[in-house]
C-alpha cells in the first residue's frame, strides 16, 4: 500500500505543476494559485511517507 500512496501523491504533484503552468500561461491566476495548492497538499502527504518509512526502518534496526 506505500508504493501506491507514494504513486498517488506524486501524481497529484505533478497534475499541481501542470495547472500551475496552465494557469501561467494563461493569465489565470486562481487556476496557478491552485496548482500551488496541489503541489503543497501532495508535498505534505510525500513527508507523511518519508516519515512512515523511516519510522519502519527504525523499528527493523531495532529488531536486530
Amino acid at each position: 500500500m506505500a508504493a501506491e500512496d507514494r504513486i498517488e501523491h506524486k501524481a497529484e504533484e505533478v497534475k499541481g505543476r501542470a495547472k500551475e503552468a496552465y494557469g501561467k500561461g494563461t493569465g489565470n491566476r486562481s487556476a496557478a494559485a491552485k496548482g500551488r495548492v496541489d503541489q503543497t497538499s501532495a508535498h505534505v502527504k510525500q513527508a507523511g511517507d518519508h516519515v512512515k518509512n523511516a519510522g519502519k526502518h527504525v523499528k527493523d534496526a531495532m529488531d536486530r
